[in-house]
């Protein structure tokens, strides 16, 4: 654990409980430069353990996180704003997630023969692996790059968003109570600058960053010049294309639920709805009034809906795309200003007419904000689902689900969906392709990204 001076001020309702500011010390070049050998030390140690017993450290974490999950939800919602029962699931998910590791990772790990005498492909641990992390998901950011990097004998050094210090270091906590070699998995809160001196260290042997397309840049250009592999989970901006239906209030529901998920502050979370102009009137009539029916309050109760945003400031630059769209010539249909609850309270927004060269048609809307367009047929529908710099996933509804296969064959986009809101499972890669970043999280193909596949011939 690096300490160091990192102001904590969670996202919270005027009223309720004391949502109580933490302080952490920054770390300085010093404790940034300490951080980075102190996981050179231990990947020496981590990967010199054996498969199993690594294995069995992620089973205990597993159980560890059950353990602790309200505990560790409440801290979430404490530093994010999200709603209680929201971090309860994300606690939930991580510990799926180090189970499958636990469970399938070592299959994935056996030696692969190749057809060629003697050879075969064998997958082994690069070294320290440092990971840059938002806000929005403070436990499973994190825990879907350390699970399956940890199997692998890797170290992992994260730098957590500053807002969200304490989850990160409960999660480091938690680790080494499961048996994790002192700096196998170890937490920097490192400064912006420090971290680019990270990044360039030799004793990093890898990046991973989730977040916006600035930072996605600002951390390629420098993986890139340091000839480091890197990951990069970036921006989306996801169609949820409706073709035909036979029951559309159950397509709405889920709609309202998909883009509402974290208060709509999700890279994966549909943006942009494409309807059919059969239903398209419906659509919009029954997405406006369940949006207009969630209820805000505070995140801790059970009886809240609508958790606040990130801050106020997040909620004021969601607010201004839309007013840029609705001076513009967009169609308001509900929402459009904070709710009486506080500033990050926003209502959540359905907009209309939203047209290129309107920031809510080319950018990313992270907050409560559905854009519904009527397409006139699938070839509409895949023109303008692949008109966004982003190419993170999408979701098509038809009744016949060989259109539907069709139509998504032709998106430009890492995930595709059918009938079903995009699932979330640890044997499922995550990641997209365009500006929405580079690898892949998760499944399989997580637990490969930072591994030395490594020739064999005997």
């Amino acid at each position: 654990m690096t300490a160091g001076t990192v102001s904590v001020s969670p996202a919270a309702p005027a009223s309720g409980p004391d949502f109580t500011e933490a302080a952490y010390t920054e770390a300085s070049p010093d404790m940034a430069q300490a951080a980075a050998a102190a996981a050179q030390r231990g990947f020496a140690s981590w990967s010199a353990t054996a498969l199993w017993e690594r294995a069995a450290v992620l089973h205990r974490a597993a159980r560890l996180l059950l353990d602790r999950k309200d505990q560790l939800a409440r801290l979430a919602t404490l530093e994010t704003g999200k709603l209680l029962s929201e971090a309860r699931g994300e606690v939930e998910l991580c510990a799926q997630i180090f189970t499958f590791y636990a469970e399938s990772g070592p299959g994935f790990l056996a030696e692969e023969p190749l057809p060629y005498p003697g050879a075969a492909v064998v997958r082994r641990p690069l070294g320290a692996i440092l990971g840059i992390m938002p806000w929005n998901y403070p436990y499973y950011q994190l825990v879907r790059l350390a699970a399956p990097n940890l199997l692998l004998g890797n170290a992992v050094l994260i730098k957590p968003a500053p807002a969200c210090a304490r989850s990160a270091l409960a999660l480091e906590q938690l680790l080494l109570d499961a048996g994790a070699a002192p700096g196998a998995y170890s937490t920097v809160l490192a400064s912006v600058a420090d971290t680019a001196a990270l990044i360039a260290d030799p004793r990093i042997q890898g990046v991973s960053l989730t977040g916006s397309e600035r930072a996605g840049e600002a951390v390629g250009a420098l993986a890139g010049a340091a000839l480091k592999k890197h990951v990069l989970e970036l921006g989306g901006s996801d169609a949820f294309i409706v073709l035909d239906t036979e029951d559309l209030d159950a397509v709405v529901e889920l709609a309202a639920a998909a883009r509402m998920e974290n208060c709509g502050q999700a890279c994966n979370s549909p943006k942009r709805f494409l309807v059919a102009e059969a239903l398209y009137e419906g659509f919009v009539e029954r997405l406006t009034a369940r949006l207009a029916g969630y209820v805000p309050g505070n995140p801790l109760d059970p009886a809240t809906t609508l958790a606040p945003m990130f801050s106020a400031a997040a909620a004021r630059a969601l607010l201004a795309q839309v007013r840029d769209a609705v001076d513009a010539g967009a169609q308001l249909h509900c929402g459009g200003s904070s709710t009486a609850d506080g500033e990050e309270f926003v209502a959540p927004v359905l907009l209309t007419g939203v047209v290129p060269g309107m920031r809510a048609y080319d950018e990313e809307l992270f907050g409560p904000v559905a854009v519904v367009h009527a397409v006139t047929d699938d070839d509409d529908a895949v023109r303008l689902a692949n008109d966004s710099p982003f190419g993170l996933g999408a979701t098509i509804f038809s009744t016949d689900p060989a259109r539907a296969a069709r139509l998504g064959d032709r998106l430009d986009v890492g995930m595709v969906s059918v009938n079903q809101l995009p699932p979330s499972d640890a044997c499922l890669p995550f990641g997209g392709v365009k500006r929405s970043g580079v690898g892949r999280e998760l499944g399989r193909l997580g637990l490969e990204e930072f591994a030395n596949r490594k020739l064999v011939v005997r």
